[in-house]
């Protein structure tokens, strides 16, 4: 290590501290507590926001399907236009962080589709009488409510993934804070959603988001935080001016200077603090500098399930959930909804807070969630050669 080089141990150890992944010691926060300190979660239709809050703070599903229903959090478009889940007081930078991306993906159609703005915000209108504050609709009875304001997009609507007009102004809706989606069972792990009518506040300033942004994830650097983001070179430079960052030495991740002071002092703690979470969890999503999770003596670990020999080490992102203690990943973990059970590879010996942490994550998926999706197509079919490498990885007792 060069001399005033920031031991990769200690900043493992400071992100998970920093992402109340460190002992439990915020059991009983509300979810909107949770991701205000922390950072927004992805969804997208998997269970991470679920595991990520249960690892965070204990709360079961149902806490968390309370805390959706009554507005203290939502599911909403917020950076790159990426579905985040959102404490109450970032629905409106939230919002505004998505706008761009809503506005991209309906000029895109305008050049590509023959989809004209004037008919998108017609469509908007015809929508927002539709649409009702407490009972939600369905794309489907939405399209057939909204009759002939709807326009086919054909064949190459279809392979761009936009069928017809509907999404694109749902979505323009969506990002001006004046319909939001739900699903319809109440369920974030669930893919089926609704639409009811809103009106929401959308401002925030890039320094807000910069803000909230190095707050979550410092140390971090300038192109992480575009990545997150979606700003161009420009807007990120003057988003950040205000913020008094601060460079680790040996690195080009930033600091908060107000952080500054508290992570010289921090130490890795001597205790291990173990926490199963989702692969899009935000200790490596908000960074994706997932290396710098892996130990070097576990960066040539086989992927599970690879037939082209990817070690874990050379991977963008994680291969399967993840186990994780203070920081650094030290297991792959699935679930298996048929036998009812976590599936694991370790890379540490077991030993009783470990198996406390297992037995703990299989009963909250086993109870509340049934399965443990990852978001997208996952299934427990795609999932079989996973389950069944993880079956076969020696066991570490």
């Amino acid at each position: 290590m060069a001399n005033g080089e920031v031991p990769a141990a200690k900043l493992r150890a400071w992100w998970a501290h920093r992402q109340w992944l460190d002992g439990g010691r915020h059991r009983g926060a509300s979810a909107a507590q949770v991701l205000a300190a922390t950072g927004w979660a992805r969804t997208g239709g998997g269970s991470a926001p679920y595991l990520g809050l249960f690892a965070r703070a204990g709360l079961r599903r149902a806490e968390v399907d309370a805390a959706l229903a009554a507005l203290e959090v939502q599911e909403l478009p917020a950076a790159r236009g990426r579905s985040y889940l959102l404490p109450a007081e970032d629905f409106a930078l939230g919002l505004a962080a998505g706008a761009g991306a809503t506005e991209t993906e309906l000029g895109a159609a305008v050049r590509q589709l023959g989809v004209t703005r004037d008919e998108i915000e017609q469509l908007c209108l015809t929508l927002a009488q539709l649409l009702s504050p407490t009972v939600p609709l369905t794309s489907a009875e939405l399209y057939v409510q909204a009759g002939p304001a709807v326009r086919p997009l054909g064949d190459a609507g279809r392979r761009r993934g936009v069928a017809s007009t509907l999404p694109l102004a749902l979505g323009l809706l969506r990002s001006r804070g004046l319909a939001r989606r739900v699903p319809v069972d109440g369920r974030l792990d669930h893919q089926r959603h609704g639409y009811l009518g809103w009106d929401r506040p959308v401002h925030g300033e890039a320094a807000d988001l910069a803000r909230r942004y190095f707050a979550w994830a410092a140390p971090a650097s300038v192109r992480q935080f575009r990545r997150f983001s979606g700003f161009g070179a420009a807007t990120a430079k003057a988003a950040l001016a205000p913020l008094e960052l601060v460079a680790l030495p040996g690195t080009e991740l930033l600091l908060p200077s107000e952080l500054a002071g508290e992570f010289a002092e921090f130490t890795v703690p001597s205790e291990p603090a173990y926490a199963l979470l989702a692969a899009t969890d935000g200790l490596h999503l908000l960074r994706r500098d997932l290396s710098r999770l892996v130990d070097p003596r576990d960066a040539d670990r086989p992927v599970p399930a690879s037939r082209t020999g990817r070690v874990l080490g050379a991977e963008a992102d994680p291969p399967t959930h993840l186990v994780v203690d203070r920081g650094r990943i030290v297991g792959f973990w699935e679930y298996d909804p048929e036998r009812r059970e976590l599936v694991h590879e370790l890379f540490v010996p077991m030993d009783a807070a470990l198996r406390a942490a297992l037995e703990a994550a299989e009963s909250f998926v086993r109870e509340d969630l049934g399965d443990a999706r990852a978001a997208g197509p996952d299934s427990p079919r795609s999932r079989a050669p996973k389950l069944a490498a993880l079956r076969a990885a020696p066991r570490k007792e």
